[in-house]
């Protein structure tokens, strides 16, 4: 890694501190990596019914997705490749699981809370929009008055511009 040097004063401490307890480019690689495999409502969904059920065909999973067994397939392909994913042949059935390795934590800390947040009862979303409702109004009213109070640019001969705000 190469430390660059910075004109700017900085401060040693915090920087040794965050340094520490930065992880690894190849740990970052492969959460990128991870979170990008679940960045697809497909393949986040697979992942969930396979972590729920065990294992399941690709037929099944069409079927408990309501999505197309070729939409299954192509997201299985990318999840295997990734190593997410391993398959047992049982005569012409091949099911699919989440391998071995594929990190706990973040199937109990990541997915399973994630997945908990969309069956939030609707008063709390209620309440959230009421309460950004009200700092929506609060930074509107805010953003008058510092427009209202402002004067626009002016010119070399001292007179101010029109300003329009595209808000």
């Amino acid at each position: 890694m190469t430390i660059t040097n910075h004109t700017h004063p900085i401060d040693p401490v915090r920087v040794a501190h965050a340094r520490d307890r930065l992880p690894t480019p190849e740990a970052t690689t492969r959460l990128t990596g991870l979170l990008s495999m679940m960045a697809d409502p497909v393949r986040l969904r697979l992942i969930y019914a396979l972590d729920v059920t065990e294992e399941l065909c690709v037929g099944d999973l069409a079927l408990a997705l309501d999505v197309s067994e070729d939409s299954v397939s192509y997201a299985l392909r990318l999840l295997r490749t990734a190593g997410l994913l391993v398959t047992r042949k049982e005569g012409r059935v091949v099911y699919n699981r989440l391998a071995d390795d594929f990190p706990k934590p973040l199937r109990d800390h990541c997915l399973r809370q994630l997945i908990a947040l969309t069956y939030a009862p609707a008063e709390d979303e209620d309440a959230q929009h009421h309460d950004h409702a009200e700092h929506s109004d609060h930074d509107r009213s805010a953003h008058d008055r510092a427009k209202k109070s402002s004067t626009g640019p002016k010119d070399q001969t001292g007179h101010e511009h029109q300003h329009y705000d595209q808000t």
